[in-house]
């Protein structure tokens, strides 16, 4: 600002050549651009030094970061940084797969279909990641199946995706946040296996016990354990499953199951309705109209998704409009889908690749979140969009904005240790409606000490804008 106040002081002078009038008339001038300079800088917030000492936070500065803030009212971006280039976004991915199911899944979820044939049930699976999860009552489809005699046979549905996404870390396929995704899920696609203690019993008396819910056909060995931890190990391909009890007594440890297609479903199915249940390849077509039974309202599994950063009903979620639209299930057909009809001005096209951002395949830029939360509230109205999302001290944003409840509504994201992410809206003390994204990449210091940062920043942003 200083060498231009100069340059132009220079070219005045040298055209005037020091008149006392002039001179006057030089200073007025000056001072002009001196105000109007510290007053635009479209770039920054307001004439805080907030977005600065964010960046040079220790545990920020040597990080890869991308932020964009966008005034909702306005129609004016605020504040940028490395807005346009692109991030891992983890689980912000979550966003594009909300916008999917909210236009293609619709208000209610598809929870099977049936055809009512004769003697038989002919059945197809549409995805929903529901049924049999106790907290998701009632159980339309279970009460369905059980209250007919007719012999139940399911059809194998288009598939054509895999169990286990594009880029995942294959090698946590027994952790609880990554199931396998499958056409027809069945208990969570998971076994919750419990450790008890026998009781009764002497002090100096020590018996413990092994459950699991639900009950299975697969072969289970018991092996002595060493450790505090109850243990459970299968192979990646197969339910042939070892279990090491722990020393520390009572636990719970939820295991994802090998799904193999339609198969482990049909399986477990069979043990819960007490009945045969037949599979027929999908090559076999059965004539007439299928009917739809809907489990539930598609929120009560947007919400979790979002609220908790349900990775299964993610990707469940994609699968499920991937059949509406084309009748097989297919992220990939479906993504290209929308990027090509619903997102075509989206600021840079992205790189999605699942439904979950379990994949670091996944690349968006701050600019094109915030273009999809805006998109999001225009098509399906802030107050349903942010009644999805966590507020402060809720949800996967637990322990942080304790006293910024009802002032951010946010989608967190991590992965692997190094990637930090949250995109949402804040309501500032001007009440005004921000919508914001920030993905920080390739940090090394304590994931917790990047959230604190980045909550730190916005909750300046909160207060003083």
């Amino acid at each position: 600002m200083g060498s231009s106040i100069q340059r132009i002081r220079d070219e005045y002078l040298s055209c005037y050549h020091f008149s006392k009038k002039k001179l006057k008339h030089f200073f007025v001038l000056s001072l002009l651009l001196i105000v109007f300079s510290s007053c635009t800088s479209p770039r920054y917030l307001g004439r805080t030094s907030v977005p600065s000492d964010f960046l040079n936070h220790p545990a920020i500065f040597d990080t890869h970061a991308g932020i964009a803030i966008y005034d909702l009212q306005n129609k004016n971006y605020l504040y940028e940084y490395n807005s346009g280039k692109f991030f891992v976004p983890a689980s912000n991915a979550k966003i594009a797969t909300l916008y999917a199911g909210l236009k293609y899944v619709g208000e209610a979820v598809p929870g099977i279909q049936y055809l009512d044939h004769n003697d038989t049930l002919f059945l197809m699976a549409t995805g929903d990641p529901t049924f049999m999860i106790r907290d998701h009552t009632p159980q339309l489809v279970l009460e369905f199946l059980q209250n007919t005699t007719k012999k139940l046979v399911f059809i194998e549905p288009e598939w054509n995706t895999e169990a286990l996404g594009y880029g995942w870390p294959w090698n946590f396929y027994l952790d609880y946040y990554m199931p396998e995704r499958s056409p027809f899920p069945i208990y969570g696609n998971g076994i919750q296996w419990a450790q008890r203690e026998m009781a009764g019993l002497n002090d100096d008396v020590r018996i413990s016990y092994i459950l699991s819910n639900p009950r299975h056909p697969w072969p289970v060995e018991i092996k002595e354990g060493d450790n505090e931890l109850l243990r459970v190990f299968r192979p990646l391909n197969d339910n042939n499953y070892t279990v090491y009890p722990g020393l520390e007594g009572a636990r719970e440890l939820f295991v994802p199951f090998h799904t193999n297609g339609l198969n482990s479903a049909v399986e477990l199915l069979r043990d819960t309705l007490h009945r045969e249940v037949d599979l027929l390849p999908n090559r076999h077509i059965i004539p007439g109209n299928f009917q739809t039974i809907y489990s539930r309202p598609a929120d009560s599994i947007f919400q979790p998704m979002m609220y908790n950063s349900d990775n299964f009903f993610a990707e469940q979620t994609l699968l499920m409009a991937s059949r509406e639209i084309f009748g097989v299930m297919d992220e990939k057909k479906l993504i290209e889908h929308i990027i090509e009809y619903d997102f075509p001005d989206i600021p840079q096209k992205p790189r999605w690749v699942d439904g979950s951002g379990l994949s670091r395949y996944n690349l968006f830029s701050p600019l094109s979140i915030v273009w999809l939360l805006e998109k999001l509230a225009n098509e399906y109205g802030f107050d349903r969009i942010r009644n999805l999302l966590p507020t402060g001290n809720e949800g996967t944003l637990s322990g942080l904005y304790t006293g910024e409840t009802g002032k951010i509504y946010a989608k967190t994201g991590t992965l692997g240790g190094n990637v930090v992410a949250l995109s949402g809206f804040l309501i500032t003390e001007k009440n005004r409606t921000l919508v914001f994204s920030v993905l920080i990449n390739n940090h090394y210091k304590d994931s917790g000490d990047v959230r604190r940062a980045i909550e730190s920043f916005l909750k300046e942003i909160i207060y003083r804008y």
